[in-house]
Formats: C-alpha cells, sequence, structure tokens
C-alpha cells in the first residue's frame, strides 16, 4: 500500500517533502502532481523504478522518459543546447512543455533514446516539484501518469491513490491539477518540431 502524502500546493510542507525525498533515496517510485496532470517519478540511476514506470503505463523500449529539472541550470547539464535552443526554451521555462534534445555523457545510456541519443527534459511550474526537486538535489526521472487505454493524465490526488495504490511506494497529492499533458518539442534536429500539442501554447515554437 502506498504511503499517502497530503501537501499544499502552493505552500507545501517541508517536513512532508522531506520524507518523500527521502523514501526517493531509498529507491522509492512516487506519483506527484505537476502544471500538467500527475506523473510517475524515481531517481534517475533508479533502474528499478524505470521498469515499473514501464509496468505500469505499458511502455516499449522506444518510450522517451522525462527528466524533470529544478531550473534551467539544472537542464543544461543534460542536454546539448545551440543559442536558438537556449533562447527560446529559457523564455519558455517553467512551464507545461518537454523539449526532445541530444543528451549529454551525464545521462546514463540507457535512459536516452536508443537510436537518436536524445532525451526529454522539462521544467514544471510547480511549487510541489519544485519543492520536491530542491530538496532532491538532483532532475528526476518522469513519466506524465497517463493509463493504459486513457487519453489525459490522472488529474487528483485521491484517485491516483485509488488506482496505483499497490503499484507505487507514495502518492504526493497536491489537490486537483490540470488534466492536459504537455507540448512536446523536438529540437533534436537543430530547428523546434511539435510533436505533441498539450497544455504549453505551441506558437512560439511553430
Amino acid at each position: 500500500m502506498a504511503r499517502y502524502f497530503d501537501v499544499h500546493p502552493v505552500d507545501p510542507q517541508p517536513r512532508a517533502i522531506g520524507q518523500v525525498v527521502s523514501m526517493l533515496g531509498d529507491g522509492a517510485l512516487i506519483a506527484y502532481p505537476t502544471d500538467s496532470g500527475y506523473a510517475l517519478g524515481c531517481r534517475v540511476g533508479q533502474h528499478d523504478g524505470t521498469e515499473r514506470i514501464r509496468q505500469i503505463r505499458h511502455l516499449d523500449a522506444q518510450h522517451h522518459f522525462t527528466l524533470v529539472c529544478l531550473d534551467f541550470a539544472q537542464l543544461g547539464q543534460l542536454v546539448r543546447l545551440d543559442n536558438n535552443a537556449f533562447r527560446a526554451i529559457k523564455a519558455a521555462t517553467p512551464g507545461p512543455y518537454t523539449f526532445i534534445l541530444p543528451a549529454t555523457p551525464e545521462v546514463p545510456r540507457r535512459l536516452a533514446h536508443p537510436k537518436k541519443k536524445t532525451i526529454g527534459v522539462r521544467i514544471p511550474d510547480s511549487r510541489v516539484v519544485q519543492a520536491l526537486l530542491r530538496e532532491l538535489g538532483e532532475p528526476l526521472l518522469s513519466s506524465t501518469l497517463i493509463l493504459p487505454g486513457a487519453e489525459q493524465p490522472l488529474t487528483d490526488g485521491w484517485q491516483v491513490k485509488e488506482e496505483l495504490d499497490h503499484v507505487v511506494d507514495a502518492v504526493v497529492d497536491g489537490g486537483e491539477v490540470l488534466a492536459e499533458p504537455t507540448t512536446v518539442v523536438d529540437w533534436s534536429e537543430g530547428y523546434p518540431d511539435v510533436v505533441r500539442l498539450g497544455a504549453g501554447d505551441p506558437a512560439r515554437f511553430e
């Protein structure tokens, strides 16, 4: 049964955040709220967590996982950015966008796309996520919590607890959040290509 943490969406309680991060340090898989639905997350080096996410969401080996970052400085250590990408992505973050970019050696090879050597990165506009990442001190390996057969991510903490009680280790309930997944922008070829429309306005990348 998953541990349940009821946190304030704007001013999350430090004690609860500390307990969740302690669980992450011990290898936990968590469900947590973002600015575009709930997501599944674990530490980047947690191989078992990656496989558990694949099983929950029925994902294949080609799936792009996302590294959720606290800020642009952290993001810049994980992906290669030219000047155009740097300016455009910096202006759009934090926000409901995922960017696919060439991975740096900082990214474990097993997490990058097997052929393209790319990785998805994002900086959510969420106080809960920012608190978790600040306490954790590193990015979070993540995937939007869209269950098999569903089109939209789960948006309510209690629903997440009911659906995933026996397959995740903790549920961080930050209340009901936006239902749309992120807008995904593939910048791996040196120009922006909007490959999924979502909560983020695509106009700035078209």
